[in-house]
């Protein structure tokens, strides 16, 4: 199948606006549309309030619904226990060794764009699809396909997306890349969808009740200990609760009375400690990153002028970036940036195009092997 002709596309429908609008929008294209809603809810987990959740229960009644009201085919695959494995673990387990994870990145990557994928092509498929705002094309010149903001840069999720092989991207679909949010509803509207106006799900769609702490507290196979708050010339000010309840940039919760505002400048897992410094011992000039993937280069240069995201809502800033071995590379800024932030996603642009992008490194991963 040669991309831009009709082929058999499988839609990611998670019962939300954005998905639905993508399946309508594909089928009014000429594609032969399947819609499939991916069961991967944990069992011991309830629902969310509401039942708005981007893979909870009611969200397969919600894509079930759509896709009867569109004429396509609607399955349900179940994916519970890679998602178990790939997200949920990973995202306890990276909070429990002193990182923040990204577990949106961790679905896209594991589950959407790889597992559903081969699943897709096993099944005869010429594409997936799925509601992200972001866009894929193919660069002739350079000879590759390539990913590029979405045209609402608000709603921009490509940032979330940077883990894309060239093979994914040569089967993936992305079309809501050219709308806006409220473009997506008025179309949604257009077609008579009873989620054009549903509620956005929420951010980390498994921890339904409480917050983060209470989920990794009930789910760690490991005790959280409490240890040290220490500050950079290694004084004890205080006691902290347990690693994963803290986060760097954190200044609230810290239980400190020193007289001045203490923040959170790195977590320590080799000995258990929080490490509290003042703000300017916050920015950073450089970063590293391991698990790099980039889409823009087949051959990498030393280096490259980039701007830089180093969380999802954060604005781009000016960069350096060399590559280095191992899927290593340093980012260095032109302007120092504030509470850097191991484990979360550096994402790498040239203007609109996703250069790249890796998993920031904390300063005890970075003892990588000289080359």
């Amino acid at each position: 199948m040669v991309r831009g002709h009709k082929g058999k596309v499988m839609v990611a429908m998670s019962g939300g606006v954005d998905s639905s609008t993508a399946a309508a929008l594909l089928k009014e294209q000429g594609y032969e549309v399947i819609g499939v809603t991916l069961e991967i809810w944990p069992l011991d987990v309830p629902p969310p309030p509401g039942e708005v959740g981007c893979c909870s229960l009611s969200a397969v009644e919600d894509a079930r619904r759509v896709a009867h009201l569109l004429g396509i085919p609607h399955y349900v695959l179940n994916f519970r226990s890679l998602f178990a494995e790939k997200v949920i673990d990973y995202f306890i387990t990276d909070y429990l060794e002193g990182r923040t994870p990204n577990p949106c990145i961790a679905c896209n990557r594991f589950i959407k764009f790889e597992a559903l994928l081969r699943k897709a092509l096993a099944l005869g498929m010429d594409y997936i699809a799925t509601g992200h705002y972001a866009r894929v094309f193919y660069d002739g010149e350079r000879g590759r396909y390539l990913l590029a903001k979405g045209r609402d840069s608000y709603k921009d999720q490509s940032y979330v997306l940077y883990t894309f092989t060239q093979e994914q991207l040569a089967h993936t679909l992305l079309p809501l890349g050219e709308y806006t949010k409220e473009e997506v509803r008025e179309i949604a509207e257009m077609y008579g969808l009873p989620v054009a106006r549903k509620p956005e799900s929420q951010e980390i769609c498994f921890v339904t009740v409480g917050d983060y702490r209470e989920f990794i507290r009930e789910r760690a196979r490991v005790p959280i200990r409490p240890g040290p708050i220490l500050d950079l010339k290694g004084k004890i000010l205080g006691q902290h609760q347990g690693l994963p309840y803290y986060t760097v940039g954190q200044r609230r919760g810290l239980g400190l009375a020193t007289g001045r505002p203490l923040f959170v400048v790195a977590l320590d897992p080799r000995r258990n400690a929080v490490i509290v410094g003042d703000e300017e011992d916050l920015l950073s000039y450089k970063l590293l990153a391991r698990d790099n993937n980039y889409i823009l280069w087949d051959e990498l240069p030393p280096e490259a002028e980039v701007t830089v995201k180093i969380r999802y809502r954060s604005p781009e800033a000016p960069a350096v970036l060399r590559p280095k071995a191992y899927g290593v590379a340093e980012v260095e800024f032109k302007e120092p940036q504030r509470a850097v932030t191991p484990g979360q996603a550096v994402v790498y642009y040239q203007e609109d195009l996703v250069v790249g992008g890796g998993t920031i490194m904390a300063p005890w991963e970075e003892e990588v092997p000289s080359t």
